[in-house]
């Protein structure tokens, strides 16, 4: 929990808590936070979900593997508008075509294809 003299970013040590294991009194698998209240030396308050998400993703490890999917994500998504892209006729043949440019297209020429099988 945030008291009045901490602010969003400071959000403690750099490593994630344990979830399971740890020591009995340390309260790693309760998820307890490490630092006592002020003016209660020794208890521990449990960290909401939100502050354990983001102390979770305040970690180096969490932000590259984050990045290394969503790059993945988007490299994929671009190769499957390139194939689209390919499947599609235009004049001229080499037109350089938007993403929304290709989705209308592919509509439009399924509904042709449709309308030529129907016929």
């Amino acid at each position: 929990m945030l008291n009045s003299e901490q602010t969003e970013l400071d959000l403690g040590p750099a490593q994630p808590e344990p979830v399971f294991g740890g020591s009995a009194g340390d309260g790693g698998a309760l998820g307890l936070s490490r630092v006592a209240e002020p003016g209660e030396p020794g208890r521990k308050e449990p960290l909401s979900r939100e502050e354990r998400r983001r102390r979770r993703r305040a970690t180096a490890k969490y932000r590259t593997a984050h990045a290394t999917r969503e790059r993945i994500r988007v490299e994929a998504f671009n190769m499957a508008f390139a194939e689209l892209r390919k499947l599609l006729p235009t004049l001229p043949p080499d037109k350089k075509l938007s993403k929304i440019e290709i989705l209308r297209l592919a509509i439009c020429y399924i509904s042709y294809l449709n309308h030529v099988l129907d016929v």
